[in-house]
C-alpha cells in the first residue's frame, strides 16, 4: 500500500472514530450537552484534530444523521419487499414506525432537531434522507399508476404519509401518549390501528 492510500485509509478511520463517539454521546448525553471537546476527550485526541474534519458540532451532527438514515434505508430494504405496491406501502409505514420506536434517541437526532440544518449552505438542498424518501416516492408512484391512491400528486402523497408516520413516532418517543393513560400494549395496538385506518382512508 502506498503512502497516499495509507493516509486516505487513516483519515477514513479517524472519521469513523469521530462519528461513532459523537453518535454515542449525542444519544446518551444529549446534543446540547455534548461539545467538540467532550468528543475529543472520548477518542483521546485534541479538539483541533476534530476540527480538521468538521468545522463545528452542527456539521458533525449532519454526518451522524447521514449514518442513521443509512440504517433506516436498510430497514426498508429488509422489511418492504412485497411486489404489490399497496402491500409494500403498508410495510414501509410499519417499518418506519418500528425503527423510530426501537431507536428513540436516534430518531430525535434525525427528525426532531433543527441544529443540523444550520450546516447547510443557503440554497443547498438537504441530502440526508434522500434515498429513504425515494423508497416511499417510488412505492407511491407505483400505487398511483395502478389507481390505488386517492392522491393525484405523488409529492403531496409522500408528504402526507411521512407526516402520519412521524406524528405517531414523535408522540410515542416523546412519551406524550402516556397522557392518555394507556398501557404499552394498548399504545402499540393504537399505533398499528392508526396506520391501517390511515391507509384505508387514502386508498382509492
Amino acid at each position: 500500500m502506498g503512502i497516499s492510500e495509507r493516509k486516505a485509509r487513516e483519515k477514513q478511520e479517524m472519521r469513523l472514530r469521530i462519528i461513532e463517539a459523537a453518535t454515542e454521546m449525542f444519544m446518551s448525553e444529549g446534543y446540547e450537552k455534548t461539545s467538540i471537546r467532550n468528543i475529543a476527550e472520548k477518542i483521546e485526541y485534541s479538539p483541533a484534530t476534530i476540527y480538521l474534519y468538521y468545522k463545528d458540532k452542527d456539521e458533525l451532527l449532519y454526518e451522524v444523521q447521514k449514518q442513521a438514515f443509512s440504517q433506516l434505508e436498510e430497514a426498508f430494504a429488509r422489511d418492504a419487499t412485497s411486489p404489490d405496491p399497496w402491500v409494500r406501502l403498508g410495510q414501509i409505514c410499519h417499518s418506519y414506525v418500528r425503527f423510530g420506536k426501537a431507536h428513540p434517541e436516534m430518531y430525535e437526532l434525525m427528525f426532531m432537531m433543527r441544529a443540523p440544518m444550520n450546516s447547510i449552505k443557503e440554497n443547498e438542498p438537504w441530502r440526508n434522507n434522500t434515498d429513504s424518501f425515494v423508497v416511499l416516492l417510488t412505492c407511491l408512484t407505483e400505487c398511483m399508476e395502478k389507481g390505488l391512491l386517492r392522491f393525484k400528486d405523488v409529492t403531496l402523497a409522500a408528504f402526507s404519509v411521512w407526516a402520519m408516520g412521524h406524528g405517531l413516532v414523535s408522540l410515542d418517543v416523546s412519551c406524550r401518549l402516556q397522557a392518555m393513560n394507556m398501557t404499552e400494549q394498548h399504545v402499540e395496538e393504537m399505533i398499528l390501528a392508526s396506520i391501517e385506518q390511515y391507509l384505508n382512508l387514502i386508498k382509492s
